[in-house]
């Protein structure tokens, strides 16, 4: 168990006031003073986050919240879409597009400075290529697999959606803000600030009413009422911590939270907000995946090149995949079929793709420079809520 830290309510409340003047003083923001006086009203009295999120849609298995992400269970929005791997080169500044089916790069075209992540829209029919320095979101048309139109948006690290569809939230880094924006028009609607360094990557509560955020740099997670647009706790990881990926396990019981830093995986529980174990995996833990069929976790270990494989049942590990003369997996996701776990090789201009069944590395591409958070297109699900592909 390691030591935690809860922010107080006092600390909380003069939290959510900082935010409140902080978002008046942007202008995109002006309009958002009602959201901003909920943020406050949230703080002083904990919200009710045991009824699901208005308008999310019901899920189709209380037990198991990947149930819609079965094998070749594609929706009708993506059925008849090529598949293709996308990969967001961030110091080339470009976009490689892979055919999996030849594992040859097909096509390849440039976006703004530093693209991090390939992002699914929320509907599905639309992919967002984030580009954080470049201050840029550039859509992909995944019917066709090219470049459309690019939109000025600040600061988008990585980008997730509400599980109603409501709003896109921006992970905006270098801010220090979750950005609530139009999940169409990527328009501005409240910017909220957090108490962190790093914000960077979350997953949502089964019910969709909370998120939990990571903040690689401070080693703190953070608790958001998504409907409040509120910063709810945070919780400190003891020692040196870098939070990466957040995951939820398929019960929606417990969040599984990468670090890079402490080469493992820590569990927690959003409902309590408490981190209630750790478990080694690797040097450099980073991405974290759920198989098809949901009963495994894959973990990419990104400094010691290899990924490790975790019942989620008994929390047990398989064997590790290993690349051959090491490698450097990152950011990816898991092909329609479940037959292969494609990832970016980030500081080894590569990408990577392993066979699910035997963990063999099946092909070996290179890449632009920084390949990062790649994106494999379509997958199975009725809506996705961001990064790489988290649907539900």
């Amino acid at each position: 168990m390691k030591s935690l830290r809860l922010l107080a309510p006092f600390l909380l409340l003069g939290g959510a006031l900082a935010m409140v003047g902080a978002a008046q003083e942007h202008p995109a923001t002006h309009n958002a003073s009602l959201p901003a006086a909920r943020a406050v009203a949230a703080m002083q009295k904990q919200p009710d986050l045991s009824a699901p999120l208005p308008g999310m849609p019901p899920s189709l298995d209380p037990h198991d919240i990947y149930a819609a992400d079965r094998p070749n269970q594609l929706s009708d929005a993506v059925k008849n879409f090529p598949t293709r791997v996308y990969v967001p080169n961030t110091i080339s500044n470009t976009v490689d597009v892979i055919d999996p089916t030849t594992f040859k790069i097909i096509d390849h075209f440039d976006v703004g400075r530093e693209p991090q992540h390939v992002v699914p829209s929320y509907d599905l029919k639309t992919l967002w290529v984030a580009s954080d320095q470049g201050n840029t979101l550039t859509a992909i048309d995944p019917a066709t697999g090219k470049k459309g139109e690019t939109l000025a948006v600040e600061d988008p690290y990585n980008l997730y959606f509400t599980p109603n569809g409501e709003d896109a939230i921006v992970a905006a880094e270098r801010m220090h803000r979750l950005d609530f924006r139009d999940p169409h028009t990527m328009k501005m609607k409240f910017a909220l600030h957090v108490p962190c360094a790093g914000v960077n990557h979350m997953d949502f509560s089964a019910n969709g009413r909370y998120a939990i955020v990571a903040c690689e740099f401070d080693g703190q997670m953070l608790k958001l009422d998504v409907e409040g647009r509120a910063i709810l706790g945070t919780i400190q990881f003891s020692g040196h911590s870098m939070p990466q990926d957040v995951k939820l396990s398929p019960d929606g019981k417990l969040f599984y939270v990468a670090d890079m830093a402490r080469d493992g995986i820590h569990v927690v529980d959003g409902d309590h907000f408490s981190e209630v174990g750790f478990i080694p995996t690797g040097k450099g833990a980073h991405g974290l995946y759920v198989s098809r069929d949901s009963k495994y976790l894959y973990i990419t270990n990104r400094g010691e090149g290899t990924i490790s494989v975790m019942d989620l049942a008994t929390q047990k590990f398989e064997p590790k995949w290993k690349i051959p003369n090491g490698g450097s997996p990152d950011m990816g996701g898991i092909s329609a079929d479940g037959k292969v776990f494609w990832v970016a090789g980030r500081y080894n201009s590569e990408v990577y793709a392993f066979d699910t069944t035997s963990g063999k590395l099946l092909a070996r591409i290179p890449a632009g420079k920084g390949p990062h958070g790649l994106c494999i297109y379509p997958q199975p699900g009725r809506y996705s809520m961001g990064h790489t592909g988290v649907f539900r």
